[in-house]
């Protein structure tokens, strides 16, 4: 009966079609146009990678935009001396295409979460804040805060110019093998209320330089 339709007899043609080879066009031509479709592929794969690596995704969602985005806003990080801004990519998103192809899968579980309405009120956000943070804290101090150093590399620091205070502990921390988490919690996002993070060490503890 699918051989009597219009449709089976179409999907009977394109299958004959896929299992011998072209009387019609030559195997360059063939060749041409999968490397065609793979180039249209790819510079779309691409393009749509980088549309949801802007600021301007990350807080195109209410959760982001009116908890965490404005208190980015008052940090040195958003305005400082120098003008140059950390966006939320710069510190979330890694720089690597395999970190970042990794990441993005990661970030599918926030569109569960979205869904959910997981922390789709101020309330929400905060009574999960803490979790939240100690999940982003890990996740840097697994990577020795790897998208940290994409501006701050220690081996480029000169701590003669730096404050005593900031350039002694930057001193110290790097000879304990400490990372920029372990000490720089609150820096561009308000600390959630806890008496201890993750690593055990005091959330009042985290270090926001002088603008």
């Amino acid at each position: 009966m699918l051989k009597n339709s219009r449709l089976g007899q179409s999907i009977l043609r394109v299958w004959v079609a896929l299992r011998q080879p072209s009387v019609v066009y030559s195997f360059g031509g063939l060749l041409f146009a999968g490397f065609l479709g793979g180039v249209i592929f790819w510079g779309g794969f691409n393009t749509a990678l980088e549309a949801t690596n802007t600021e301007a995704f990350c807080i195109s969602c209410h959760e982001m935009s009116e908890n965490v985005y404005k208190e980015y806003r008052g940090t040195i990080h958003y305005t400082n001396r120098t003008g140059v801004r950390a966006t939320c990519p710069d510190c979330h998103v890694p720089k690597e295409w395999v970190h970042k192809i990794v990441r993005k899968v990661q970030a599918s579980n926030e569109l569960y979460h979205k869904a959910l309405g997981s922390i789709g009120t101020p309330e929400k956000f905060q009574a999960k804040r803490a979790q939240l943070a100690a999940n982003v804290w890990q996740s840097m101090k697994a990577t020795d805060s790897r998208e940290c150093r994409n501006c701050h590399d220690y081996r480029s620091m000169d701590f003669s110019v730096q404050g005593s205070r900031a350039g002694r502990l930057h001193a110290e921390g790097f000879d304990k093998g400490k990372t920029c988490i372990d000490c720089h919690k609150g820096i561009a996002h308000s600390l959630p209320k806890m008496e201890t993070d993750t690593f055990g060490q005091s959330g009042a503890s985290a270090v926001e330089p002088p603008r």
